[in-house]
């Protein structure tokens, strides 16, 4: 059989592993695209470009696209026919055992986005490559993106980025870690942090800067809160979601109680005891 035979079967081997996998992420309501890099920027403001020159970069961390990220899935699976030729070609190189360029790829966080080189990424995944040799230019963010990030988490992510903008928590609590999966959670912290503030100052009889009460805030409410979940254990009993998502649910309990049924604001870590005591939510 030639080179060319086997790369054709090889094309339609991968474009119906795309297929299957439109199919299954339609029925499980998972995404299935990959990430489009302006889409990246436009949410999360990235802050210049450096080269890390040439390198390996582990496959399975390629989940993004400068600008053909509707031409192959997720797992760089080719998802339209019209990409069978230079497809084929690429993949009869690699029989051929020929010499192709390294990629270019931008890397934000733990993430690569193709640049340049989106059929080669394709062929190596299918020929079950670990790794590809790359030219690699470095954009740096305030948050972290991982590999497992998808399309629609960006949003939060982006009110993550606003949300440490506003309150420098991460150099002011170097250590913190604040994880969010519910949209506009990071709104609802700040407007936490707002009404600590003002009882804050209330309780001082003084003027509280905003920063002291964005410490006082995650040493005295938010980290008591989190104690509460830890040593509760609940959080295995809600797959896929944080401490910090149920951190907004205590707090959000707590304040409805107290709004619509006149109860007085517990402390935080009682009220935290006394949520995860009825979890019918």
């Amino acid at each position: 059989m030639s080179f060319q035979n086997i790369a054709n079967e090889d094309f339609e081997r991968a474009f119906l592993k795309g297929f299957w996998r439109k199919v299954i992420r339609w029925l499980t309501g998972e995404s299935n695209d990959l990430l489009p890099f302006d889409a990246v920027k436009d949410r999360l403001p990235i802050h210049g470009q450096h080269s890390l020159g040439l390198g390996q970069v582990p496959i399975d961390q390629i989940v993004g696209s400068l600008n053909r990220y509707g031409e192959f899935d997720r797992a760089f699976k080719p998802v339209d026919d019209h990409l069978a030729e230079r497809w084929q070609r690429v993949d009869s190189a690699y029989y051929k055992a020929v010499g192709l360029p390294p990629v270019l790829l931008y890397k934000v966080g733990e993430v690569y986005f193709v640049v340049d080189g989106h059929h080669r990424v394709s062929v190596a995944r299918e020929q079950g490559q670990k790794d590809i040799d790359a030219e690699v230019r470095e954009c740096s963010t305030k948050v972290n993106i991982t590999p497992d990030l998808r399309p629609e988490d960006l949003s939060i992510l982006g009110e993550k980025v606003h949300f440490l903008e506003r309150t420098r928590l991460d150099k002011l609590r170097p250590h913190s870690r604040i994880r969010l999966t519910i949209p506009g959670g990071f709104d609802g912290m700040l407007e936490h942090i707002a009404v600590h503030h003002y009882f804050m100052g209330i309780d001082l009889k003084q003027p509280v800067s905003e920063e002291q009460a964005v410490v006082d805030w995650y040493d005295r409410v938010y980290q008591p809160i989190i104690e509460v979940i830890r040593s509760s254990k609940v959080l295995s009993e809600f797959p896929g979601r944080t401490e910090a998502d149920l951190y907004v649910w205590v707090l959000d309990h707590q304040q409805h109680l107290a709004e619509s049924e006149g109860q007085p604001l517990e402390k935080p870590e009682d009220a935290a005891r006394d949520f995860l005591q009825d979890r019918e939510f």
